[in-house]
């Protein structure tokens, strides 16, 4: 695995090494750095403008000369002192792009990581549910949204999931028409997903129809949209709802051995919610990063003990409860915090930037001031990514589901969810992870358009100013970075491979 991994990272080394020669040279032959002050250069101002753009750029150097100055600067980065150079107005390209790739990073991540959770997850249900009309409604609507613009897409979410959402939450209300269409939506929706009867499906819209009838003018009346609330009642039905879902999709609610980790789990949440809470009310990164640790250690030393030949799957469900626990604490005290935020930012949602200028709150208010600011992009990254990766899943699970183990499995009486998720789902994420390798740099193409959007100072602008200007250096810093970020995902795939398929070897 090291030779391989060795020879990859070399393989790698070269074909970035060829592409930013590319780049470098296109760069330099794309305009003119010059061209707005030639008419001028009669103006000695403007003259001395010229010349220090001109010395700035090396522009007297022939450009290869100057793709190798470049290139020994960047080589510094792996071994010896980082340069990558400066921009047409001396400023440092290496200190533009720390705060640039940040900015960026965080965004194509969180939105690769949500179109990774839903997008599978619904070409799973897709390809069980074949030919229904749950499979009939997701193809339909994965196809509208892998067609839509990503910046139509982004130019709609600022027009109603902003500045309207704005508008309305200063004095939220729904008038008796918004709550019947509605309900009868949702209704309708549930539905049509639902399988079985047209009894059974009829009973599934009464019942959401008159529980979002309900739900709309109740929770307006506590007033929950600006004073939202949850409380350990609310936390403890759903990790318990959880550990169920988790024990009814693995092995069943009969082995002691997988229930008794994931119960011990849940009581566990509960009691650091109570002890944490003062703890949690200022916090820091690094107690966050700490509690992460815990949520993820202490299930999987539970499963290890008490799993017994069930130890997978006993850590599986008790960590599943543990990180749903510290997910729902976290969102408890950001709803704590909410109506502090709107004194600060009565207008939550921005449509411009990564952050709000000069915003001084506590952390929870720091920190729902970037998500909020987060939220849009984020969104609509993910939604071209989730309708293609449902897609995907959806015709590998198809192809797997058709081969002869699948029906010896089936055969042998092992219960569906196994054959489901051990024996088809394992195989058919062989194709799935090179999708998604695949798509995290196309991710990163698409964020360019997202951060002009919404007015990002990320890899995009830096990639943007450096084009406009003929100006390689942050051309060549974009570059590098997303061109590394991508191999080093394609590299991650053939890793996980032989981790995925124990026939694959290297």
């Amino acid at each position: 695995m090291l030779q391989f991994i060795l020879r990859r990272l070399g393989v790698s080394a070269i074909v970035l090494l060829l592409a930013s020669v590319l780049v470098y040279f296109l760069t330099t032959i794309s305009g003119d750095p010059l061209a707005g002050m030639r008419e001028q250069a009669n103006d000695p101002k403007v003259a001395a403008q010229m010349q220090a753009r001109i010395v700035a750029l090396d522009l007297d150097t022939p450009w290869f000369l100057r793709y190798l100055k470049w290139l020994g600067g960047a080589v510094g980065c792996v071994w010896g002192q980082c340069n990558l150079g400066t921009d047409v107005n001396g400023n440092a390209v290496l200190d533009q792009l720390g705060s640039a790739a940040a900015s960026t990073l965080r965004l194509v991540l969180l939105s690769v990581v949500i179109a990774c959770i839903v997008g599978i997850l619904v070409g799973v249900l897709t390809a069980i549910r074949q030919y229904s009309d749950f499979d009939y409604i997701i193809t339909f609507a994965a196809f509208v949204l892998f067609s839509l613009p990503v910046f139509w897409v982004a130019v709609l979410l600022k027009e109603y999931a902003a500045i309207n959402y704005n508008n309305w939450i200063a004095n939220p209300s729904f008038s008796p028409a918004q709550i019947v269409l509605t309900a009868i939506i949702l209704g309708l929706i549930v539905m049509l997903f639902m399988g079985g009867s047209w009894k059974r499906r009829l009973l599934s819209f009464g019942i959401v129809a008159v529980v979002v009838g309900v739900a709309m003018p109740y929770f307006t009346w506590l007033r929950f949209w600006q004073y939202p609330q949850m409380g350990p009642a609310v936390i403890a039905v759903v990790i318990l709802a959880v550990g169920a879902f988790a024990l009814q999709t693995t092995v069943g609610f009969k082995e002691r051995r997988v229930w008794l980790p994931a119960l011990i789990s849940a009581v566990l949440v509960m009691v650091v919610y109570y002890a944490s809470w003062n703890l949690l009310s200022e916090p820091n990164w690094w107690i966050l990063l700490g509690g992460l640790v815990l949520a993820i250690a202490v299930p999987w030393a539970l499963g290890v003990w008490l799993g017994g030949r069930f130890r997978p799957q006993a850590v599986g469900a008790a960590m599943s409860v543990t990180l749903t626990g510290a997910f729902l604490t976290i969102v408890d005290h950001l709803f704590v915090t909410w109506p502090g935020f709107m004194a600060l930012k009565p207008r939550p949602i921005s449509t411009i930037g990564s952050n709000t200028p000069n915003f001084k709150g506590t952390f929870w208010e720091s920190f729902l001031d970037n998500g909020t600011q987060l939220l849009l992009p984020t969104i609509v990254l993910a939604v071209v990514s989730i309708a293609s990766y449902s897609r995907y899943t959806r015709a590998a699970m198809i192809d797997v589901q058709g081969q002869d183990y699948m029906r010896t499995a089936r055969s042998k009486g092992l219960p569906e969810r196994t054959v489901i998720l051990r024996h088809a789902f394992r195989n058919a994420l062989i194709s799935i992870v090179t999708i998604v390798a695949m798509d995290f740099a196309a991710v990163i193409g698409g964020a360019v358009i997202t951060e002009q959007v919404f007015g990002w100072k990320g890899m995009g602008e830096l990639f943007q100013t450096g084009l406009k200007n003929v100006d390689p250096a942050p051309v060549m810093a974009f570059v590098l970075v997303t061109g590394g970020v991508a191999v080093l995902f394609n590299l991650l795939s053939d890793v996980i491979y032989a981790l995925i398929d124990p026939r694959i070897r290297v």
